[in-house]
């Protein structure tokens, strides 16, 4: 028998076949794998380079080490959430204290260190064995020929990605089949494929700084490379590849860390020089319910027809609020204006010069908590990430981000609880929901299935076909009896506290749900259906006696014309937090409240009280010429 064949030969080369098939671990959940042919080539491409460089796997299996501890995880996640670890995942990883896992494990900590030994003992075998033989070192002249033709091949790459590539030439058929991909790419959910999107921006800006003054004048000189010599690398596939893909993931993950620390660097030494007015140490919780995708006509405390509140109808201290508008229907841009002052008009706009409310809460002598289920790191969620941050704890919760197997919202619940029993007397504890994000049936468990025919229990539905309407609709309201039992859930520990408390819920936009003869779902429309969202306030029979005259100009301004620029002031004057520079005006409990120019993103700066809805898809239109936009 060959010596490379002997049992500790074929165990070292089994051990690295079996990590590298991980990517093609959906097929044993009897779920296609996206471009195999190409992600199992790229996979052997990437083994003959590395093994060709490196030469013995004495040499290189140090590098695979990182690879074999983070197996266990890759594996539980695409066990659990259909996904591999990806920027989010890296950075719940690297910013989770050990006392936070030990909450979140709880008992499986102890497997956990058990198959953590059974990992290091495996790579460990795996080195002797590398060390003790020497069959498959790769000394063979063969190892040059292969580097010289992968130089070759990344030269042309490199030609390619700067001087351009021909056009196939379209046939007729090549045509029509383009015009269908077009049309199916334009129908997709732009929030459901966070982590490739966030890959293909950090793709972007590599190429951006190859060479780029350089590359311009060659462009102009130098012929286009002809398609036929293309070298097929696409980096979305390349990061599922397993171990070589996991480098990429962590150059995205600390490109994310680079571009959130210049961001946060803008507002660094901003202070709100707040202070509360009133007794420091009386005790104080104050809660802000951040939701997602929620839209204000299908709750029945808004006068929906279905009973989607039936137990937040029953709270007598509730004011929910008849006309609240956001700015802009993405996450990434809402949520900005409703933690800090930015501007409704610079939402478009990257960063922002000053802090959040959280800053403002902790100057006021509050111990804030930011609790989220949703995602930490990627173009949709950095942004959101540098508030966050500003908390003195912040705790991202969602293993699965946007996927089918996401946590539901009740996770938020526990560490929820554990923020209330802490000593502090004063706390602001922040709740980012996963709320009624697409895909609805997937936002509430089996018992909140209400309304059917339902897409519950159908993994990949067909929502662009209008067959599926009313499936669509039931769920999507179905997700919201879930968020109903979830606030209220919210609001019953809220009333067990023996201290103040009051609570304050806004949604950062809405759903477009093929209304009438609209042919529009999701968002990112320019539609009322998206702009116009469910706000509430709740309070404590304690808080009302503290502050009567607050719950007086509270009601009162129920139907008043508010945005989303509204929540930081009134937030602040729920709490009785006071600074130099404050607006009253702009607060919800304030008498001095002022109606103000409400500007949307529709086609411009649209003022939305000026504005025509356009017909059933009810777009909204400006009766003049919208601001221009500044991004």
């Amino acid at each position: 028998m060959p010596t490379p064949f002997r049992p500790a030969s074929l165990f070292l080369i089994v051990s690295y076949l079996l990590i590298s098939t991980l990517p093609f671990f959906p097929l044993l959940q009897g779920q296609p794998v996206d471009k195999p042919y190409h992600l199992l080539a790229m996979e052997v491409l990437s083994w003959l380079v590395f093994w060709a460089l490196l030469q013995k796997p004495r040499w290189f299996h140090y590098l695979l080490l990182p690879a074999f501890l983070a197996l266990p995880t890759e594996i539980y996640l695409r066990l659990y959430f259909g996904q591999g670890i990806s920027t989010h995942h890296l950075g719940i990883m690297v910013e989770t204290s050990p006392k936070e896992a030990m909450e979140f494990l709880g008992n499986k900590v102890w497997l956990l260190l058990l198959i953590v030994i059974a990992v290091i003992s495996w790579w460990w075998g795996l080195l002797k064995i590398a060390r003790a033989h020497s069959h498959w070192d790769w000394q063979h002249r063969s190892r040059w020929l292969l580097l010289g033709l992968f130089v070759l091949g990344l030269g042309v790459w490199f030609y390619g990605d700067q001087i351009g590539v021909a056009e196939k030439p379209a046939s007729a058929s090549t045509s029509a089949s383009a015009s269908e991909t077009d049309e199916d790419d334009e129908d997709e959910d732009s929030s459901a494929s966070t982590s490739a999107k966030a890959t293909a921006k950090a793709s972007a800006s590599a190429s951006d700084y190859s060479l780029n003054k350089w590359a311009t004048k060659l462009k102009k000189q130098l012929p286009l490379l002809p398609y036929w010599a293309q070298i097929p690398y696409d980096e979305e596939t390349y990061i599922r590849t397993w171990p070589f893909g996991l480098s990429l993931r962590a150059a995205d993950f600390w490109n994310e860390r680079d571009y959130l620390s210049r961001l946060s660097e803008k507002s660094r030494a901003f202070r709100f020089q707040a202070h509360l007015d009133g007794n420091p140490n009386l005790p104080q919780t104050v809660v802000m319910v951040i939701g997602e995708s929620s839209r204000f006509d299908r709750w029945s405390l808004n006068g929906y027809d279905r009973d989607t509140n039936p137990l937040l109808k029953q709270e007598s201290n509730l004011v929910s609020f008849s006309d609240v508008v956001t700015a802009v229907s993405a996450t990434r841009l809402s949520v900005p204006i409703i933690v800090s002052r930015k501007p409704a008009a610079q939402s478009l706009k990257a960063g922002f010069s000053e802090k959040s409310f959280l800053t403002a809460f902790k100057e006021a002598g509050f111990k804030t908590y930011w609790l989220s289920n949703q995602m930490s790191f990627g173009q949709f969620d950095t942004p959101t990430s540098v508030f966050a941050k500003e908390a003195d704890v912040t705790q991202f919760l969602n293993l699965g981000g946007f996927t089918n197997s996401s946590n539901l919202d009740q996770v938020l619940l526990e560490p929820m609880a554990n923020a209330m029993r802490d000593p502090a007397p004063k706390k602001l504890i922040v709740l980012h929901t996963l709320g009624n994000h697409w895909n609805y049936s997937h936002r509430h468990p089996a018992s909140f299935d209400k309304w059917k025919p339902s897409l519950y229990g159908v993994t990949n539905p067909a929502y662009t076909d209008l067959k599926n309407k009313q499936a669509l609709n039931n769920s999507y309201d179905n997700s919201i009896l879930y968020t109903d039992w979830m606030l209220s859930e919210v609001i019953q520990k809220l009333k067990t506290s023996q201290q103040l408390t009051s609570l304050l819920f806004v949604s950062d936009h809405g759903q477009t749900l093929y209304d009438g003869t609209c042919n529009l779902a999701f968002h990112g429309h320019n539609t009322q259906y998206e702009f116009h969202v469910p706000a509430f306030v709740w309070y404590s029979d304690a808080y009302q006696e503290q502050f009567p005259d607050k719950i007086i100009q509270l009601r009162l301004h129920q139907k008043a014309r508010l945005s989303t620029e509204n929540i930081f002031h009134s937030l602040l004057d729920m709490a009785n937090i006071r600074y130099p520079d404050e607006k009253l005006e702009w607060s919800v409990l304030s008498q001095k409240l002022k109606a103000h120019t409400r500007y949307v993103d529709s086609y411009g700066w649209t003022d939305y009280d000026n504005a025509t809805f356009k017909g059933d898809c009810r777009e909204v239109m400006d009766k003049k010429t919208p601001l221009v936009q500044e991004k």
